[in-house]
């Protein structure tokens, strides 16, 4: 297959470049997760679904995908509410991760190929801070190691800061064994009440940064092509990451740095710590799980997402008209009156379709631009509708090609369409809605209409609106304005 030319926005130079894979075929990526002290929000389901998205489309082009993905299981925010409900850190954190893993299920998420975790890999923990010591970038004091930012000359390029000015406005973290304010912890001194490991400077524990950098290490090398994450961790985590995986291995750590913005409720960044957020177990019950897809996929991966109190029920109305339409075409191809033949006017709507399902390839393949790629999914609905609505039959073969660039981007890649059984098409609804038309297609021939009208209004009242068309009747489900229809 032809592959599209694929570019991606990186942070680390400001502008899109093309992506070509490092390893052949094999495209590493790594993505920043979790600290696992509370409920999973929609903030934390961004990402996930974005990154679902990206490895689908990359898949699609021929790539293979490696995907890792942490847990900062080790954490004072963990060690800090373990304390207060009494129980274990690791347990706590395994509480939440349980439930973390459950919410991005049921966004449809794929998982990631491998979650490695801060307390299962505390050998290469130590073992990389001791590289760093040993080469001079990091120093032991009183039981800590810190790493030091005046050895590693390329310290603030990813976020394009210079050292002084990072300093005049960053808080750092206070600690009086440090040499300088903006040197940070590689290993903190065990203190009381909080799990410990032995180590060559005493017992303690990692600190924040040092985690990615020796896990992305073990499962993907010392470099490789994607390193994503939120943009509120360019600055200090993947600052100091790239400075202590570079200056351990000599190797840029990734070619492209991915980040998405902040989802913000009610303008502030939706978080844990701040409290203001909406659990994704929460919305599930409420919404489907496309819908909720298709509301983080209708804006840019790199611009902010606002959430407020019916947000979702907005969304829904252009959501419920794509569904609805797919949902309308499937049935439309269960015809058995439809042409096999293809005629210039069917030649025409083909290449529309064509073209679409191009301009589609092309808005994934400029920095995975899933709003744009929404957009022209609205304009095959509207191209189906236009051919399906003339006064020939359709040809089959038009049909299906439409389908399948439903089946394949819609559903397949941005999983934003639900299937039949959930759309209402399960495979006893749909016989049984094909007998009761037949039966009142009878009735209207015999010239029974009050029976015929009556069959209507009490499907109108279970919500199956029925529609007579001069190919025939069709029904569909209730709510769906007439502009999504086919």
């Amino acid at each position: 297959m032809e592959r599209a030319a694929i570019k991606v926005y990186n942070t680390m130079t400001r502008q899109k470049e093309e992506f070509v894979p490092r390893d052949g075929n094999r495209i590493g990526i790594y993505v920043c997760g979790v600290t696992p002290y509370s409920h999973t929000h929609l903030g934390h389901a961004r990402p996930n679904v974005i990154w679902d998205v990206v490895k689908k489309f990359l898949r699609s082009q021929g790539y293979e995908t490696y995907h890792v993905q942490n847990f900062t299981d080790i954490d004072d925010k963990i060690i800090a509410r373990a304390n207060e409900q009494g129980v274990a850190p690791l347990e706590l954190a395994q509480e939440f991760i349980d439930e973390y893993l459950a919410s991005m299920d049921a966004l449809g998420v794929e998982r990631a190929d491998v979650y490695p975790r801060v307390s299962q890999h505390i050998p290469e923990i130590i073992a990389l801070v001791e590289e760093l010591v040993a080469k001079g970038y990091a120093y032991a004091a009183n039981g800590s190691v810190f790493f030091d930012v005046s050895s590693f000359p390329g310290y603030g390029k990813l976020s394009n800061q210079k050292r002084d000015e990072l300093l005049e406005g960053t808080r750092f973290e206070v600690d009086p064994a440090k040499r300088d304010a903006a040197d940070f912890a590689l290993w903190k001194a065990a203190k009381r009440g909080e799990p410990a490991w032995d180590s060559p400077w005493g017992p303690g524990r990692p600190g924040w940064h040092i985690e990615c950098s020796a896990m992305s290490h073990k499962y993907l090398g010392c470099a490789f092509d994607f390193h994503g994450g939120g943009s509120d961790l360019i600055f200090p985590h993947h600052e100091n990451e790239i400075a202590q995986s570079e200056a351990a291995t000599g190797e840029q750590l990734a070619r492209f740095w991915v980040h998405n913005g902040m989802l913000n409720f009610q303008d502030e960044k939706m978080s844990k710590s701040l409290g203001n957020f909406v659990t994704v177990q929460d919305l599930a019950k409420r919404y489907p799980k496309e819908l909720l897809r298709y509301y983080i996929l209708s804006t840019h991966y790199r611009s902010e997402l606002e959430y407020y109190e019916g947000k979702l029920e907005e969304m829904s109305r252009g959501w419920k008209r794509l569904n609805q339409a797919v949902t309308n075409l499937e049935a439309l191809l269960r015809s058995p009156d439809l042409r096999r033949d293809v005629s210039a006017e069917d030649e025409k709507a083909l290449a529309r379709i064509g073209e679409i399902q191009e301009g589609i390839v092309q808005a994934l393949a400029d920095d995975f631009n899933t709003a744009q790629a929404l957009g022209l999914l609205f304009d095959l609905v509207r191209e189906v509708n236009a051919y399906s609505n003339q006064d020939i039959q359709p040809s089959q073969i038009v049909l299906e090609k439409a389908e399948a660039v439903f089946q394949k981007y819609a559903r397949d890649i941005l999983g934003i369409v639900q299937g039949k059984a959930a759309s209402g098409e399960s495979s006893l609804v749909e016989p049984l809605m094909g007998l009761m038309l037949e039966i009142r297609q009878e009735l209207r021939a015999s010239k029974n209409f009050a029976l015929a009208d009556k069959i209507r209004d009490r499907l109108q009242e279970m919500g199956v609106t029925v529609e007579d068309t001069p190919r025939g009747p069709r029904w569909k489900i209730e709510g769906v304005s007439s502009d999504a229809e086919l």
